[in-house]
């Protein structure tokens, strides 16, 4: 399992001291793009060629809050849902007790230069199926 190391900076914190709920999204991209280059595939070399890979849904499902200072990891893997959708399927876990802070499934699709969603080999290669046991 892909996992990034992070920690909380102050200023991603609102006035209840805790992080702000978009700040989560920043997080999630960034482990998006760390998982996706240490498979080799980078983010901005896409874009270049006109592949772009989108964002169409992001399923959050905040459990605890992140505080400054906190050290926290993301696990990441890949999904897939449908022949060109791809669900990015996340936790959140603070450090210093393993707790589940936050777990989201971002769903996203490539895009080719003339607009259109197409079935990207390399997300195919990096998705497992997902577990459908009762």
């Amino acid at each position: 399992m892909f996992s990034v190391k992070m920690q909380v900076r102050d200023y991603e914190c609102d006035l209840q001291g805790v992080v702000n709920n978009a700040v989560y999204q920043n997080y999630l991209e960034h482990s998006r793009h760390q998982f996706l280059l240490d498979a080799g595939i980078d983010f901005v070399d896409l874009s270049r060629q006109g592949i772009d890979l989108m964002v169409i849904r992001a399923e959050l499902d905040y459990k605890a809050s992140l505080k400054p200072g906190d050290e926290f990891s993301i696990e990441v893997a890949v999904e897939k849902v449908s022949k060109i959708k791809y669900a990015f399927v996340q936790t959140v876990y603070r450090q210093s007790d393993g707790k589940v802070m936050l777990q989201a499934r971002t769903i996203g699709v490539a895009v080719n230069d003339r607009g259109r969603p197409f079935a990207f080999a390399d997300l195919e290669r990096l998705s497992v199926r997902p577990d459908t046991t009762p």
